[in-house]
């Protein structure tokens, strides 16, 4: 009979204390969702839910003339990942061998894996493209490497200026700056009176010596596609890098992390989230003051906004790089484009999925972890003595977190906000049937794909 008694107590002790954890967890729930509703520029958490990729009509900031097809998409995500459009590299060895894909790998939050992206100069892959390194036939700048950390093609729904100044696109942020597009033949693209994506993919596969016409559309099989895509396109004017850009567009905008727990948790499942992720939601939507500026349903900006946080450019940062130094105007970041003094070291807000294994951070790759980025911003303190004080956001201050807030709010960002499956938008093969996203020999071997 006692030992009955005390199985019973012990049940009513862990129902207990079951029903207090429950009740603890719908606060938490209450707590997050009302710190929501205030952040929202709609008033509602609903805000911050991210479409169906495949929900063309409610995508936004589609170009009007680019619509979103489904044929656009497939097109879109064949040509991103194809290497045999890389034919015009400074070197015959790298021939068909990169893709746009080789700095925008899926399997790291469509990142490259390291601190600079290089494509056209380089070799190698390693697991997922941490193992890429100039090829040693090139010399020196011949390599085709990004001036800065390139940033994710994932929730471009959200960008309608691109790169980290905001350079491409006619409209948006650029609105007014239009004495600054005559500065190169690139940037005169936005006299095309397109949007973000499609002006920026243009100048991609310009400056990233990828040849698209009707000989390659035609050898590598993928004429029909364009035929069935841009139908209203005449033939002339049909297979060319313009329409390819707008194809590549279509698909990053499709591109959404809408199965991160934090999204799970606003359409409903309060268990996608752990608490202490759910905690630092809370932080990051109150005490961190990090929707401040993160504040779209991608976390990045909308407008977009452009801030000096006084972080070392990617020529600063330790690593060997190419193709940029002291003089890149890359590294005065809006100021580099608009020339206006104002501007100067501001960096365009950027998205915040999928960021746990990108592996580098800010503009110059100078943190190597979310934790070093949360502990900057708790510190409040720049770090490139080049930046003058007088450019640094007054944003950039002391938070006063303790390290269980930090230990939390670096949770929420690294797996409240991680997607698991960005392999679901690459495809399995590419009409050429070459390797991807490298198809140089190095990679291959690293890749197993022969």
């Amino acid at each position: 009979m006692k030992k009955a008694s005390t199985f019973f107590l012990i049940l009513a002790c862990t129902g207990y204390f079951l029903s207090c954890v429950h009740e603890v967890s719908i606060q938490a729930d209450n707590a997050l969702e009302e710190a929501l509703n205030s952040r929202s520029p709609t008033g509602s958490y609903e805000h911050f839910i991210l479409p169906a990729s495949d929900d063309y009509s409610v995508i936004p900031n589609q170009d009007i003339k680019n619509p979103i097809t489904p044929i656009k998409v497939t097109l879109g995500r064949l040509l991103f990942h194809e290497t045999g459009l890389g034919l015009e590299p400074t070197n015959n060895v790298s021939k068909a061998a990169y893709s746009c894909s080789s700095c925008h790998n899926a399997e790291r939050g469509f990142t490259a894996g390291r601190f600079q992206g290089i494509a056209d100069g380089a070799v190698g892959f390693g697991e997922s493209g941490e193992g890429r390194n100039k090829n040693p036939l090139y010399i020196g700048d011949q390599v085709d490497a990004q001036g800065a950390r390139p940033l994710p093609v994932i929730n471009t729904a959200y960008v309608t200026n691109a790169l980290w100044a905001g350079t491409f696109g006619s409209f948006g942020a650029n609105i007014g700056t239009e004495a600054a597009w005559h500065q190169d033949t690139l940037v005169e693209i936005n006299f095309q009176g397109l949007e973000g994506l499609e002006a920026n993919n243009n100048r991609a596969l310009i400056v990233h010596r990828q040849v698209v016409n009707k000989a390659v559309t035609d050898s590598l099989g993928y004429t029909a596609l364009f035929d069935a895509a841009f139908p209203e396109i005449p033939e002339n004017e049909r297979y060319s890098r313009k329409y390819a850009a707008f194809a590549i567009a279509a698909y990053f905008r499709t591109i959404l992390t809408n199965e991160a727990p934090f999204q799970l948790w606003l359409k409903g499942d309060k268990s996608a989230m752990t608490e202490p992720q759910k905690n630092g939601a809370l932080l990051f939507f109150g005490k961190a003051g990090c929707s401040s500026c993160h504040s779209s349903p991608s976390l990045n900006s909308q407008p977009h906004r452009f801030f000096a946080l006084g972080v070392k450019n990617l020529y600063q940062s330790g690593y060997e790089v190419f193709r940029t130094g002291p003089t890149d105007k890359r590294n005065l970041g809006r100021g580099g484009f608009t020339g206006l003094e104002e501007d100067m070291h501001k960096f365009k807000v950027p998205q915040l999925y999928n960021l746990k294994n990108v592996g580098f951070y800010f503009h110059g790759s100078s943190k190597t972890s979310l934790r070093e980025v949360v502990q900057y911003f708790n510190a409040g303190v720049p770090e490139n003595p080049e930046v003058p004080a007088s450019q640094v956001t007054p944003l950039l201050h002391p938070l006063n977190l303790t390290e269980n807030e930090v230990n939390d709010l670096v949770d929420f960002l690294e797996n409240g906000l991680f997607d698991p499956n960005m392999k679901r938008y690459a495809p399995a093969v590419t009409m050429s049937g070459n390797c991807f996203p490298n198809n140089d020999p190095l990679s291959r071997l690293d890749m197993g794909c022969q």
